[in-house]
């Protein structure tokens, strides 16, 4: 029998704008599933080599379950839902997407600091409602608008996502500050300031950082308290580096000017999560990453990854 290909949550990587014939052109026997329980995983890959999967879980016990696996292609760059170390024990090749989303998730951080600073939406739907029509003046504005030079852009996570940010960040004549333990070499002038004082002097917070035992509630209230009350913090890394019942209370006493998250500690959030009633916040749902182009660029990664396995190169491997 051939080798299988199960791809088990496909549909966020592709709803019909992209094409699978790449993937189907390296094996014939190609499953592709939109979406997967917990309840179906064993019985949809009991005969498969290959797992493609970007949310769906493969624990410790999964995979024991599974003897003829041997490649887990994770449709992200972020591999936790995988048990690698189980998976290495078992001779099971684990890979990843690693930066493919950079510019796409960079170009949304930009898109909640410019809606902030110029509060574009809420100014349309007032023209919309007639409110210049009836201005005696030839211009309003209903809130300040703020230049983005001199701001200071503060970065948590200065890898290539975080280096990303402080270069468009400099090119609006933004003010650069990170906190990294390794130096970086970067394009552009960069402040590398403990973790408390990158808290204090920024404007715009930005989080790129992995989630680790270490990051892990990092933004509680003592590190929001150390804030701007002027000041915004961004979030489109993971959802827990929050802790959110700390980050509501911030918002709602106005510690800070207001956030905006694209990621959750749930996904997608149970209605009871108290940041979805929080004052001055936006969130988006989990969308940095899903651009056309970031999208065709995952997939065609995934589809190399899976090349370089049948040929004997893996690469991307993360155990």
């Amino acid at each position: 029998m051939s080798k299988k290909i199960v791809v088990l949550d496909g549909y966020p990587l592709n709803s019909g704008d992209l094409s699978w014939d790449s993937l189907r052109a390296l094996l014939p026997n190609v499953e592709i599933h939109e979406r997967t329980s917990a309840g179906d995983v064993l019985s949809r890959c009991a005969d498969a080599e290959i797992i493609l999967t970007n949310k769906v879980r493969l624990s410790a016990e999964t995979l024991r379950e599974l003897p003829k696996l041997r490649y887990i292609g994770v449709l992200a760059t972020g591999f936790d839902v995988v048990d690698a170390v189980v998976a290495r024990t078992q001779d099971i090749v684990v890979c990843n997407i690693p930066a493919y989303g950079t510019r796409s998730v960079v170009q949304l951080v930009f898109a909640y600091i410019l809606h902030w600073s110029n509060a574009v939406a809420s100014h349309a739907v007032r023209v919309r409602g007639g409110a210049w029509t009836q201005s005696q003046d030839w211009s309003f504005w209903d809130s300040p608008l703020h230049e983005l030079a001199g701001k200071t852009l503060g970065i948590i996570g200065f890898g290539r996502i975080g280096q990303q940010a402080g270069r468009i960040g400099h090119a609006f004549g933004m003010k650069i500050a990170a906190a990294t333990r390794s130096s970086k070499i970067v394009d552009y002038p960069v402040s590398i300031v403990p973790m408390n004082e990158l808290f204090s002097i920024s404007d715009f917070l930005t989080l790129h950082c992995p989630l680790t035992p270490e990051t892990r509630g990092l933004v509680d209230a003592t590190h929001l308290g150390l804030m701007k009350p002027s000041a915004y913090l961004i979030n489109t890394a993971r959802g827990p580096i929050v802790n959110e019942a700390d980050l509501a209370v911030a918002l709602d006493s106005g510690v800070i000017a207001g956030a905006a998250l694209d990621v959750l500690s749930g996904e997608p959030p149970p209605q009871s999560n108290p940041l979805l009633q929080a004052r001055n916040i936006v969130i988006t749902p989990h969308y940095a990453w899903a651009t056309v182009e970031a999208r065709g660029r995952l997939l065609a990664t995934a589809v190399e990854n899976v090349r370089g396995f049948l040929t004997g190169h893996p690469q991307n491997v993360v155990n």
